[in-house]
């Protein structure tokens, strides 16, 4: 292709660890060049405070880019659009002049569980708020970030001039315009889903001055924007590259797994877990616990998150030693059950369902089960289990994949696809492409730039042609253990929701 003209399309996926960036081909969807970077938390923060420095996430961008093109023969005069998917959620602060006011507080945050209960009891309580926003308030959604600055630093919260969200932040970076799209706008419990617009109440409740702090909601298939002229520059990219909207990482993912259509479902396996399903209307759950997104195409993404997935399967493997195929072996010695060894796997509190203050616990250890291996099976049936309950919550609301994709470090385990397909009682298949927000990302970008030249460009059309499954990874349910994990369900919500008083306790000890 030397020589050759070439369009490229960007995607760049910030998430809580890394950023990843893949450039990927506008004619054939195939990825040319990848390249990622890490970032860090910021150390010392009491329990619960999860925080990163913005600056960090864009630094990341541009190592991760250089070697993305580093990687390949591809050239940045060659790209024709950017599209990038965020962390859902964080709270970036903006002064008057652009800059950043503070870090950002994270979706894993829970400090917030205060300030959350304070805005339901100033609007009347839970269902209020979903019958004015479509959804609930968890302590990682964004509106009670914006209290707890206002209480807890005022100073910084008199210099609040605009309110963005982490994939707002970079879209900012790279092309100057501060805007939201509705699918990452959802997630901060300020938008009414159904109208797409903001919600005055809600707003009110967090503060009477909020509104002027939100930015612009923009539609989700036009461009956010082009290159500024000092980025494009840079990175010695055309000026007229565009910057597509973007969206959470949640919604990229549905655009890189292909859930853009009726009756697909898409598990995460990643630090946190999510399932998400396409919906041509909105799906209000009347007890908050499925997130009634936006997704970032014109329709509308029901969503369960929980905080513990490979959170779980890590922390098992740092405590045994262990390194990923040693984990592997583990799982596969050891039976469907683990013997009865289970985990409720709150390391890091939980979001669904709501246990902000929840802990790890290994129930069930006695001489039989008091082995690394039965650990190592536990630990990753008990973030499966996790994910059933939100599945369940699917059901319930008349959402029943007869597929489910699987995405996600998690989804390369031969075993952890196993145990997904008999917990949920679906068949499951991975993706070709294993970096689906990145892969939304530019396959956004490049529906976006389609639409300037032919405005019916239909993205479905566009993920028919570009989104693979890797059949290869395909598991059917095995008839006895999904008895047996039906069974292990049912136990795992009753002795999760026996301990949430002795969690609430636990904390206030803490303190």
């Amino acid at each position: 292709m030397a020589g050759k003209s070439r369009e490229v399309f960007v995607g760049v996926d910030s998430g809580t660890q890394s950023t990843k960036v893949l450039l990927v081909d506008g004619d054939t969807g195939a990825v040319l060049g990848s390249g990622s970077a890490a970032h860090e938390l910021i150390g010392g923060l009491p329990p619960g405070h999860l925080e990163q420095q913005p600056a960090d996430w864009f630094a990341a961008v541009e190592t991760a880019m250089k070697s993305a093109f580093a990687s390949c023969d591809a050239s940045p005069g060659d790209v024709r659009g950017i599209g990038v998917s965020g962390q859902q959620h964080g709270f970036v602060a903006l002064g008057k002049d652009g800059a950043v006011i503070r870090p950002a507080k994270l979706w894993c945050d829970t400090s917030t569980a205060g300030q959350c209960d304070a805005i339901l009891a100033k609007l009347g309580g839970l269902e209020r708020c979903i019958a004015l926003t479509g959804n609930g308030l968890p302590p990682g959604f964004t509106a009670s970030k914006i209290a707890w600055l206002k209480e807890t630093e005022p100073e910084n919260y008199k210099r609040l001039a605009r309110v963005l969200l982490p994939h707002d932040y970079l879209n900012y970076r790279l092309s100057g315009v501060q805007r939201m799209e509705c699918g990452d706008a959802s997630g901060t419990a300020l938008l009414n889903v159904r109208q797409r617009t903001w919600c005055a109440e809600m707003i009110a409740a967090v503060d009477g001055d909020l509104a002027n702090k939100l930015p612009p909601l923009m539609p989700p298939d036009e461009p956010w924007g082009t290159l500024s002229t000092e980025i494009a520059a840079r990175w010695e990219m055309p000026t007229d590259a565009i910057v597509s909207p973007g969206g959470g990482d949640n919604m990229m993912s549905a655009i890189g797994t292909g859930n853009v259509a009726d009756g697909v479902v898409t598990v995460s396996l990643g630090t946190s877990g999510t399932i998400f399903a396409y919906s041509s209307s909105p799906v209000v759950d009347p007890k908050g616990e499925v997130a009634a997104f936006c997704d970032s195409t014109g329709a509308w993404l029901p969503l369960v998150c929980t905080m513990n997935v490979t959170v779980a399967t890590e922390l098992t493997k740092q405590l045994f030693g262990m390194d990923t195929p040693a984990l592997e072996s583990a799982v596969q010695s050891v039976p469907a059950g683990a013997n009865g060894l289970m985990l409720v796997p709150y390391f890091e509190g939980e979001r669904t369902p709501n246990v902000p203050n929840g802990t790890g616990v290994w129930f069930g250890a006695n001489r039989t089960t008091h082995t690394p291996a039965h650990f190592a099976r536990a630990a990753m049936e008990g973030a499966t289990l996790g994910l059933a309950y939100g599945l369940n919550r699917f059901r319930e609301l008349g959402i029943s994949p007869s597929e489910i994709r699987l995405t996600g470090g998690g989804s390369k385990s031969p075993a952890w696809r196993q145990i997904c397909a008999d917990v949920f009682d679906t068949p499951v298949v991975c993706l070709k492409q294993s970096e689906s927000a990145a892969f939304g990302g530019a396959l956004q970008a490049k529906w976006i730039h389609a639409r300037q030249a032919d405005s019916s460009a239909s993205i479905a059309d566009l993920a028919n042609a570009w989104v693979q499954l890797e059949r290869a990874t395909q598991c059917a349910p095995e008839a006895t253990s999904t008895a047996k994990y039906a069974k292990l369900s049912e136990l795992h919500g009753e002795v999760s929701q026996a301990l949430r008083s002795a969690f609430d306790r636990h904390r206030m000890l803490l303190q």
